[in-house]
């Protein structure tokens, strides 16, 4: 059985040294679909690199987080504390801020979606985000396109960091049928070891085409980057936004 805070409470302490301030024009593009002084809710929070400039820039921001060490970090920055937060699995979001709605805004960057280990919990998450929306309400995801080659022979090893302080190695297994993969992060800092558990359900554009129409929604943009340029054959990730109709 896989802990949804599993992978959060494993990497708290290096999260926002790996990966940083959120882009700019990320921060632009969720602020314009949320509109002036829009009511928006993150599915997946974790530290706030995300929500506080966004919040920053007027939106109102709920957060859901499975992790509390995700969010302990969250409550240490400045404004952290002001977020109002629900702990739990956001494949779950319908019962999770049923009275804290109607948001204008649903969002789950950085691949977070595919947190959801079963293609049931996938579905679920789109129908409790289609409830909490108010009408023609935006969901937004960012993920990476699948790219099964990157996985030769089910089980490849890479190096996802390397510095004079640090080794970052990825060591992955690859389950094709159910659009599976499980890693494990291996972090080597300083001469201390650290194994982080990652697992994930890919999803390909088209299935979560078919997932948002189930749920009431519509694609409404497609891009390949937070830039809005056009997504086709090649693109590595994709914004999509449905809307609810």
């Amino acid at each position: 059985m896989y802990n949804p805070s599993a992978y959060g409470d494993g990497i708290a302490d290096i999260y926002d040294d790996l990966y940083g301030n959120a882009p700019l024009q990320t921060i632009d593009v969720l602020a314009d679909v949320a509109g002036p002084g829009g009511r928006a809710v993150e599915l997946g929070i974790g530290t706030g690199r995300v929500a506080l400039p966004l919040v920053n820039r007027g939106i109102r921001v709920h957060g859901i987080d499975a992790s509390q060490s995700m969010l302990d970090r969250l409550r240490e920055k400045a404004g952290g504390r002001e977020i109002p937060v629900t702990v739990g699995d956001f494949a779950d979001v319908g019962q999770l801020v049923t009275h804290k709605g109607p948001f204008d805004l649903a969002f789950c960057t950085f691949n977070t979606f595919f947190a959801l280990l079963t293609q049931d919990d996938q579905v679920r998450c789109f129908e409790g985000t289609f409830q909490v929306l108010a009408p023609k309400g935006r969901f937004l995801l960012e993920l990476f396109v699948p790219d099964p080659t990157r996985f030769e022979k089910h089980q490849p090893a890479l190096v996802g960091g390397f510095t004079d302080e640090e080794v970052l190695i990825e060591a992955s297994r690859h389950d094709s049928v159910a659009q599976r993969v499980s890693s494990r992060l291996v972090s080597v800092r300083n001469g201390a070891v650290k194994v982080i558990p990652v697992e994930i359900r890919y999803v390909w554009p088209s299935e979560l085409d078919l997932m948002a129409r189930l749920a009431g929604f519509r694609l409404l943009h497609r891009w390949a980057g937070w830039d809005r340029r056009p997504f086709g054959a090649g693109a590595g990730k994709h914004i999509s936004v449905y809307e609810k109709v």
